[in-house]
């Protein structure tokens, strides 16, 4: 499978993919499906908006919001509850797209290797890898031809997700642009393509607007905070305002019990070993701290900043030749501009036996990494 993959898209896998997708029963779908429900009725309010202003920092805000995110990723932990019936528990989210492209090319490589049952699915509302990759793409363009709409990303030959790019462009058509190479002319941006100058109409963002400072002098036409004529599938201002901040808002047998640190004035819990301390604005599990001390809380410069977490324990669900794995699964929505309720497109999941989720925790075991999910039907 591996090598198919590399013959399609040579040098664009980097990250490891597990030796099995995640085989989800109709009991524990249906669980991931209520839990990620009871959250997508929260960011339904009217008023959501309003709660997630401070969430947003100022010097950060995009013009030409829309209404609703156009993307949620919502990622579980896969536990055991006290019955010792499997149970999903939140562990963050995002209003951000996560690879769309990538994971239904993913599935349909694990079907077309692999002996995986006619009962189970990667797609749980689409009946073929054609379906699905055709509404994808009706999603991404709108009313757009391909060359009006463009990947934004910055130096995206460098990122790991790049094969999700190139199947992304493979399936619709779009190019992915770093924003380097954006061309601003009063409101209106454009591209080069094999010389040519090409208007962009819309975009699909897969650029993390905060990433930006992580390049001090970078040079650029665009800025997120420029008021042009363009529309966004996945605006920027969404990946701040359905993150790690509303953790604390949300209240439900899916959701660990979540604070931030400066509603704690500095009176901790006595058991802190049983918390993990996570910023608001980081990326990829960056500043993350897992062994939190109080001395640790009373240094933090900004603690509304931070959240305090309690820890949920992973269960080894999957038994490999080498032991148990646990896993994390990311429910992938896709929320069309002028639709009332976002629509599961996909789950992305993780396999890991460190002490942290996620690739670049787990490089040095077998049994683990980026994999599908297989829903039961």
């Amino acid at each position: 499978m591996l090598h198919s993959i590399d013959a399609e898209f040579p040098g664009k896998l980097d990250f490891r993919i597990a030796e099995t997708p995640v085989f989800l029963s109709g009991d524990l779908y249906k669980e991931l499906v209520k839990a990620s429900e009871s959250i997508i009725d929260v960011i339904r309010k009217d008023d959501f908006q309003f709660r997630t202003e401070r969430a947003l920092p100022p010097q950060l805000h995009t013009p030409n919001e829309n209404a609703h995110s156009s993307f949620l990723a919502i990622d579980f932990a896969i536990c055991k509850d006290q019955h010792g019936n499997l149970t999903p528990q939140l562990i963050e989210l995002q209003g951000f797209p996560s690879l769309f492209g990538y994971q239904g090319y993913l599935g349909d490589q694990y079907r077309t290797h692999f002996n995986i049952p006619p009962s189970f699915s990667p797609f749980p509302h689409h009946d073929t890898i054609n379906d699905y990759n055709q509404n994808l793409k009706e999603i991404l363009l709108e009313d757009n031809a391909p060359e009006e709409v463009i990947l934004l990303e910055i130096y995206p030959d460098q990122q790991k997700t790049r094969i999700d790019f190139a199947i992304t462009e493979q399936l619709t058509g779009i190019k992915t642009v770093c924003i380097t190479q954006i061309i601003k002319r009063g409101t209106r941006l454009y591209y080069s393509n094999n010389g040519k100058e090409i208007r962009i109409k819309r975009i699909y963002n897969r650029l993390i607007n905060d990433e930006l400072q992580q390049y001090p002098g970078l040079k650029t036409q665009f800025s997120f905070t420029d008021d042009v004529e363009v529309t966004w599938v996945g605006h920027p201002n969404w990946f701040f305002r359905i993150s790690k901040y509303i953790m604390p808002f949300l209240n439900n047998p899916y959701v660990p019990p979540t604070s931030f640190v400066s509603d704690y004035n500095g009176i901790f819990p006595d058991d802190l070993h049983n918390y993990v301390l996570k910023p608001l604005f980081s990326f990829a599990g960056t500043g993350v701290e897992l062994h939190v001390t109080p001395n640790k809380l009373r240094s933090l410069i900004d603690p509304e900043n931070y959240i305090l977490q309690r820890k949920v324990s992973y269960e080894p669900v999957i038994q490999s030749p080498d032991g148990g794995v646990k896993a994390e699964i990311r429910m992938l929505y896709v929320w069309a501009d002028h639709a009332a309720s976002p629509v599961l497109f996909n789950a992305l999941s993780r396999l890991s036996r460190g002490e942290m989720i996620g690739v670049r925790y787990n490089k040095d075991f077998k049994w683990v990494g980026s994999s599908a999910c297989f829903f039961e039907k």
